[in-house]
């Protein structure tokens, strides 16, 4: 089956029939007459843009969200009115990208909390139980009783998969489930989805990774503006006619990549330590340096010492000992405001709540960095006329989709929003920019517009220090390769010496491979 980009036909016996959906907010249709099916034990991919309306549709599905018109039927039965907990006992279960666990807890705790069932006649040994079974029979590996606030980012993930299965949940929506995981836990991770449908469950798996998407799912429906773009197998498609119906239009030509010699060094950093108050290493004396015209790009996944090494070298952090310089001066006792006056700048991770603030105008959020140099600043008071002038600038040379420099930025897509960070971090040209996870929850659209800038800024001299747990991304965009583990770097290899497995076994915790014996050799 070719893609089609009529909506949704009607399937002759889905699992989930949506059909119609409809949802304004003001003027924004955020879905517009959607239909989405699902067949029992099917791997559905849900594609779109930021703000194409896919949160939105499956928000209506686990009743979180009224929709204005449309009918939904899952398993024969109609849903209309119903609650997150109408769902769940339906057999409907949306795993968040943000976790509902409780740290303090172990995994079967967790797995009690709120579970009728378990609190009705279910002891600590029989839920502890039920979790072994379950992990074995889908390859989830859990220990009931280990804590949760000592899991990793993976495993967290399968302790909210086995939440919804042992809740009887017969169709899982799993929203960017791989966004941070290492190549072996994705492996891992679709492997489980696959022994899930093969139990006659079904899944949406909403992913921007197309690749993934590929490997995983046998059907995808596309969204592009809270309409349906397209059904297709994936079979009959590619990822750039994915890409196309995604955007509704080609992809240009990527940023061209320069050769750069090498430039002089400008960001040094030198057996950085963090220890955390009961004498722990979150940082393991880490040394490497980042030259002009170079992006060095460090792969890691969650809790092995990126934010902490991000956030030292950002100056929200102070490192317990070690030494951190900028063509030459020693920022490493110096604040905020000193490092980005020397030419630091910072794309975190959480553009929601880190990078931006939601209430405030696109104009003020872009003035964040400078609000109290000129012109931003005009004796004692804002000068609001410049604020304005630059937004209306930015907006036009960063393509943000907005209605204005006053437009309040928690009304942007997420696309659009990752666009200011990059349009007031990039806009200053720095002399290094440290990215941090930048293009992570983005469409390929929005992507592509980020990984352009970056590299824009390379080819014009900048150094760039990149952290991502997209490995694909990674080798795509860094002049050398890193490897951030348990709080330590690894090691360091020149792009064309890069082997995706070892990287991604290393990644995630696989100790030295005998290629990392080379690539500890270029430390620095």
């Amino acid at each position: 089956m070719r893609c089609s980009e009529s909506q949704d036909p009607a399937d002759p016996s889905p699992m989930l029939q949506m059909q119609g959906i409809c949802k304004r907010y003001g003027a924004v249709r955020a879905n517009e007459n959607i239909n989405f099916s699902v067949t029992r034990g099917q791997i559905v991919g849900l594609l779109g843009e930021n703000g194409s309306g896919k949160s939105t549709l499956m928000k209506i599905l686990f009743g979180m969200v009224r929709p204005d018109g449309g009918t939904i039927r899952f398993k024969g039965q109609a849903l209309s009115g119903h609650t997150p907990r109408d769902a769940i006992r339906a057999g409907i279960a949306m795993i968040h990208q943000h976790f509902m666990l409780v740290d303090a807890m172990t995994v079967a705790e967790n797995v009690m909390l709120g579970w009728k069932k378990a609190g009705a006649w279910l002891h600590d040994r029989q839920v502890a139980e039920q979790i072994r079974s379950t992990s074995q029979e889908y390859g989830l590996d859990l220990d009931p009783d280990a804590m949760v606030g000592d899991l990793p980012f993976g495993k967290r993930q399968r302790l909210e998969i086995v939440k919804a299965l042992l809740r009887g949940a017969e169709l899982l929506v799993l929203d960017e489930p791989t966004s941070n995981l290492s190549p072996p836990e994705v492996t891992a991770l679709l492997a489980v989805m696959r022994r899930i449908a093969g139990d006659s469950r079904s899944i949406i798996f909403i992913t921007h990774k197309l690749a993934e998407v590929f490997r995983v799912c046998q059907e995808v429906t596309v969204l592009r503006d809270g309409k349906n773009a397209g059904r297709c197998s994936t079979e009959g498609t590619t990822r750039a006619e994915l890409a196309r119906m995604m955007v509704g239009r080609e992809f240009g030509l990527a940023t061209p990549r320069v050769e750069m010699g090498s430039g002089a060094e400008v960001l040094e950093v030198t057996t950085i330590t963090l220890k955390d108050s009961s004498g722990l290493k979150l940082l393991d004396e880490i040394t490497f340096s980042v030259r002009e015209g170079e992006i060095l790009a460090l792969a890691g996944v969650d809790g092995n010492g990126q934010t902490e090494l991000v956030e030292v070298l950002a100056g929200l952090q102070a490192a317990s000992s070690g030494r951190i310089a900028l063509h030459g001066r020693d920022l490493t006792k110096t604040d905020v405001t000193q490092r980005l006056r020397a030419g630091l700048a910072y794309i975190p991770v959480d553009r929601a709540t880190t990078s931006l603030v939601p209430g405030m105008t696109i104009a003020e959020n872009l003035g964040l960095r400078d609000f109290a140099e000129p012109p931003l600043r005009r004796g004692l008071r804002l000068n609001h006329p410049a604020f304005y002038s630059r937004a209306v600038s930015r907006i036009s040379e960063f393509g943000i989709r907005a209605d204005g420099p006053g437009a309040t930025v928690d009304t942007l897509s997420g696309g659009n929003q990752q666009k200011i960070v990059v349009a007031r971090e990039i806009g200053r040209k720095p002399r290094v920019l440290i990215a941090f996870q930048a293009t992570w929850g983005l469409d390929p659209g929005a992507t592509r517009f980020v990984i352009d800038q970056i590299l824009a800024l390379r080819n014009s001299g900048g150094a760039v220090l990149y952290l991502s747990s997209d490995l694909e991304e990674l080798l795509g965009i860094g002049d050398r390769i890193g490897v951030i583990a348990n709080g330590r770097l690894v090691g360091i290899v020149p792009r064309e010496k890069a082997n995706p497995a070892e990287i991604g076994l290393l990644m995630a915790g696989g100790g030295l491979l005998p290629a990392a014996l080379e690539i500890n050799e270029d430390l620095g």
